[in-house]
């Protein structure tokens, strides 16, 4: 025990030169939230700072101590053969406690039990929070350089924030503003220096491929051990409730923590592979750098780096045979004698992986639980038998979860609020297609269904006649235009031919930030339609309203092809169908394999329902019989190409913009009297500032204290 007493003189001594009290840092977020919401903008920066210099001062004295302790208080060596195996054991995980608990004592100068903060406010750091909110305190204090780099900042970890979209916007308008003021203050290095890697690598300029890559590696398997030495926190069980008899005994309680450590540790892979503001990780992160280390070599001539980057690949798939044939010839180049052998960082980190996993799968098969691999490389002898089928199935889980991953990181968030997604591509068992509801009010929908009955007895504009498609329908079909033409008239009212402009452009505005955020979409054609089951004829009928079809190509169910040439509309890029009334018999809308005949998903109609896919291929879709009443829904279609944009369209918005410089403005009087009641407590919003994007109640914050206008989301 010599030992042990010599350890804790060291600890007191250094003990004795402590540094100053680190705050615990959800006190001071709490205290920080509740001067934003007092609108103390100085006091809220500078405690949200120090939030955020406390939280970075929690985990690196944990790193610190994790990795000073291990070598301090080591397991491995030391206590005589005959020492009983708990003493040699559990003795020295009560000298790694010790260390650990002295250590982060006197690092952070107060018990570490003060620095355990609450799930939800890690989740918020994690997700980086608090620049969300200091970006506002900084725009008041008008500290644009440092309002700028913490919404940059908060961005990148959230960049489905669809307010803080819409700041970024206005801060890059803003006069003032430097380009080098978007920097992001969280920046991981690895990150950067393998996009940089990346896109050399591809440029085929190798030499600086080779040196951001090696930047990036190494970059990445230091994060890695920080991830690691984090893992080792506080027990979490998930059952806290769990009565007393239940709790586990001694072996237990170590088994399922170090297990819990251990699982931890193996996810580590995963986060440092996820790039901020991406959910899903990139696939075999560390793998693919020395894959592409091993070809930019190669390019540059250094066969001897090349061959250890192939060997070192090998480690994770010792069979591919691409990788096996280069290092035949590798060894040729080289000399047989020349020994060439895999990198010992990467030696070192697929033994420990392989020693985890052996442990965690034992622990799973024999006491229960499960463990979702990170890794594609894990040896199929590894798992346990009666594990792999279940392995098996995960693993194609997890690749159909990436997939749709990757599908909803290309999506952007929803721009209207109380607009809900009920059915996406997952549900509807295909790709690029998506339902959603409450676009439009049952209020909107009656006056968009009184605009079709106004139309059809101004007998213009909507021509009842016999479906194309089927002679067991009446189809009617009111275009934008049209619409706007028969107002000025006196026909229809002129609010139902605006809301039928409204309407369509909501959800223009719907299917382009759902689908394409950041890419302009044009109307190709909007049609308000109706369909109406012809009486008399609707016993023994057969066919459909609308045949099966894909909108930008020519359909071909026997070939399995589509032919994008004309007279298709080959620039139609996403097709639309928001939904008036359900009031009817049949008229659902299905989607289809290639051959037209498997149905694959339907989709039923009804008020305010909007649903979207791609025109293409894809898509193939058609319209079941509408047997009884009246169908009406809005077709809209969209490109990308602004030179196929509806003229139409450009016409009736020019149509209701001469309508409304007609329209009698208010007088000054009411001008004036709208101003004077706006309430004198209501914070002002800057011409060009940004509007803030906090997305719940915020710890520390009283609701009960603060007026309706102090939301954070109405506040800047």
């Amino acid at each position: 025990m010599a030992s042990l007493l010599c350890l804790l003189l060291l600890l007191a001594t250094a003990t004795a030169t402590s540094p100053g009290r680190l705050v615990p840092y959800d006190l001071l977020y709490a205290d920080g939230v509740r001067a934003y919401f007092a609108r103390d903008w100085g006091r809220a920066a500078e405690l949200l700072q120090r939030a955020l210099h406390s939280y970075a001062g929690l985990r690196a004295a944990r790193r610190a101590c994790r990795a000073a302790c291990r070598r301090e208080a080591p397991f491995l060596g030391g206590p005589a053969a005959e020492e009983p195996w708990e003493a040699a054991l559990l003795g020295r995980v009560l000298q790694r406690a010790d260390c650990l608990q002295h250590c982060l004592g006197r690092r952070l100068g107060a018990a570490t039990s003060a620095h355990r903060a609450s799930p939800t406010i890690r989740r918020d750091f994690e997700q980086r929070e608090p620049y969300n909110y200091l970006q506002v305190a900084f725009f008041q204090l008008k500290k644009l350089d440092q309002a700028v780099s913490a919404a940059h900042t908060f961005f990148v970890a959230n960049p489905q924030h669809l307010q803080m979209r819409e700041d970024m916007e206005k801060y890059r308008r803003m006069s003032g503003v430097k380009a080098d003021n978007f920097r992001d203050l969280e920046a991981t290095p690895h990150w950067e220096a393998y996009e940089a890697g990346v896109q050399h690598y591809n440029a085929d300029e190798y030499l600086q491929a080779v040196a951001r890559l090696e930047e990036s590696l190494r970059e990445a398997l230091s994060a890695l051990e920080e991830c690691r030495a984090l893992c080792e926190g506080p027990w979490e069980d998930e059952d806290e409730e769990e009565e007393e008899e239940m709790q586990p005994g001694l072996y237990e309680a170590i088994a399922a923590h170090y297990v819990q450590v251990l699982k931890c540790r193996q996810q580590c892979v995963l986060e440092i592979a996820t790039k901020p503001g991406r959910i899903s990780a990139t696939e075999d992160f560390i793998p693919s750098h020395l894959d592409l280390l091993q070809f930019a070599y190669d390019q540059v001539g250094n066969q001897a780096l090349a061959a250890e980057c192939a060997a070192s690949y090998l480690l994770f798939y010792p069979t591919d045979e691409p990788t096996l044939e280069k290092m035949k010839q590798y060894r040729t180049e080289l000399g047989e004698d020349t020994a060439v052998t895999a990198r010992e960082s990467i030696q070192h980190y697929v033994q420990r992986s392989l020693m985890e996993k052996k442990l965690i799968y034992y622990a799973v098969e024999h006491l229960g639980g499960t463990f979702n691999d990170p890794d594609l490389w894990t040896p199929d002898e590894l798992i346990p038998e009666n594990l792999k089928e279940k392995y098996r199935e995960d693993q194609e889980k997890q690749k159909q979860e990436a997939l749709d991953m990757e599908e909803s990181e290309k999506r952007g968030p929803l721009p209207f609020e109380g607009i809900a997604v009920t059915m996406d591509s997952r549900r509807m068992n295909g790709t690029q297609r998506v339902v959603f509801d409450r676009v439009l009010t049952e209020s909107e929908c009656k006056d968009l269904l009184r605009l079709t009955k106004a139309a059809g007895e101004a007998g213009d504009g909507y021509r009842a006649r016999r479906s194309p498609h089927t002679p067991h329908e009446r189809f009617e079909g009111l275009t934008v235009l049209k619409a706007m033409e028969l107002a000025q008239n006196g026909d229809v009212d002129w609010r139902d031919a605006k809301l039928l402009l409204q309407a369509s452009e909501k959800s223009r505005k719907i299917i382009e930030s759902y689908f394409t955020p950041g890419k302009k979409l044009h109307f190709s054609f909007t049609h308000l339609v109706c369909r109406t089951a012809v009486d008399g004829e609707q016993e023994g009928r057969m066919d459909l309203s609308h045949p099966v079809h894909a909108d930008n190509c020519l359909l071909d169910p026997e070939g399995q092809e589509c032919w994008r040439e004309p007279p298709a509309y080959v620039y139609r890029d996403y097709s639309g169908i928001l939904y008036l009334n359900d009031d009817f018999q049949g008229g659902g809308l299905f989607f289809t394999e290639m051959d037209a005949v498997t149905v694959t998903a339907e989709v039923h109609p009804k008020c305010g329902r909007l649903v979207a896919f791609t025109s293409g291929k894809e898509n193939p879709h058609g319209v079941w019989a509408v047997s009884r009443g009246r169908r009406c829904a809005i077709a809209l279609w969209y490109t990308h190409s602004q030179e196929h944009a509806e003229q139409e369209r450009v016409k009736a918005e020019e149509l209701m913009e001469q309508r409304a410089v007609e329209q009698d403005q208010p007088d000054e009087e009411e001008r004036q009297a709208e101003h004077s009641g706006r309430s004198s407590s209501e914070l002002p919003v800057p011409s060009s500032g940004a509007r803030p994007s906090s997305r719940r109640h915020k710890p520390g914050s009283d609701r009960t204290q603060q007026p309706k206008e102090l939301r954070a989301r109405d506040e800047f």
